[in-house]
């Protein structure tokens, strides 16, 4: 039986069939816990890595989901369905037949900042209400497009006679898949809906580090469920590491100004995201700013610890 409260970053290789709901409410039940929370939606068709947060580390979460995500994705070029992928209606249907070389000029098209118009079968919202439920009642209703950017997309492998093929792209937060898939039958001049979905990698997070419910069953089963958990940390290792003396420790924990002085290292580019410790100690995320009266100083910007045993 597990003796203290689990707390870290489960990486969970969500089934085919699940919603990342499903696999959240799963684990509350697996890991007797409620504190808990994933940080990226991934849909039912899809597979693949997804960070759940457990105990303190919940506080994270909503930085694992702005973090860019890459995918495996597979499509067929042909037909179109109502949720762009091959869960849904067929709309339409075409007979244009896309050769290699053309859908590979295509896919490198893709490749930068954009503006993409969400689904109508997603969870985004449009004055308070979700799109999909809105798309249940036959009801389809403008949507603002949203920033994003296609950091990189390539194409893997595709077949001209049975026009399917395989891409992987790296996207930024809020990028749909299936609609890049989408907008690449267009851009063909035919359709196209995406039949097959992996998260390969999600933020640092690599799908090969990732566990399955029979892993977190066994594990509660012999009581080492907590080495299976990444330390909150390892979600901002692109953030450089300052260490405090016994006075900035005790600064910060009151929520004041810590000095350059009163650490090991102070970064000297104000609006940097810093991982703070003390005594090996993961206490918080700090921002370089600068100091009314000149000079710089590290500012509280999320705080993971009760600073418990720390003075004040």
């Amino acid at each position: 039986m597990q003796q203290t409260e689990l707390s870290g970053i489960l990486l969970m290789d969500k089934p085919q069939g699940f919603t990342s709901h499903d696999v959240v409410a799963k684990l509350r039940g697996i890991l007797h816990t409620r504190k808990i929370g994933h940080g990226g939606t991934l849909d039912p068709l899809a597979t693949g890595v997804l960070p759940v947060f457990i105990g303190g580390a919940t506080k994270a979460a909503d930085f694992a989901a702005a973090q860019d995500k890459e995918y495996v994705a597979g499509f067929t070029l042909g037909y179109c369905t109502d949720t762009q992928d091959v869960t849904g209606e067929i709309v339409q249907t075409g007979d244009r037949i896309a050769a290699e070389y053309a859908v590979k000029r295509a896919v490198r098209g893709f490749v930068g900042p954009q503006q993409q118009i969400p689904p109508m079968y997603s969870a985004v919202k449009v004055n308070g209400q979700k799109l999909y439920d809105l798309a249940r009642k036959g009801r389809e209703v403008e949507r603002p497009a949203r920033d994003i950017i296609v950091h990189e997309m390539e194409l893997l492998d595709f077949d001209e006679n049975a026009q399917k093929g395989t891409l992987r792209c790296v996207v930024s937060k809020g990028t749909y898949v299936r609609t890049l898939v989408n907008d690449l039958g267009e851009k063909l001049g035919t359709l196209a809906v995406l039949h097959s979905l992996v998260r390969t990698r999600s933020g640092a997070y690599p799908l090969d580090r990732c566990r399955s419910f029979e892993d977190c069953e066994r594990a509660m089963a012999d009581g080492t469920m907590q080495q299976l958990l990444l330390p909150t940390d390892s979600l901002f290792t692109d953030c450089p590491a300052v260490a405090l003396t016994a006075e900035g420790a005790e600064r910060i924990a009151r929520g004041a100004v810590v000095f350059p002085r009163q650490t090991d290292s102070l970064p000297e580019t104000a609006g940097t995201l810093c991982r703070v410790y003390h005594e090996g100690r993961f206490l918080m995320l700090g921002q370089v700013r600068e100091l009314d009266k000149g000079g710089l100083g590290l500012f509280v910007y999320k705080t993971f610890d009760n600073f418990r045993g720390i003075a004040r």
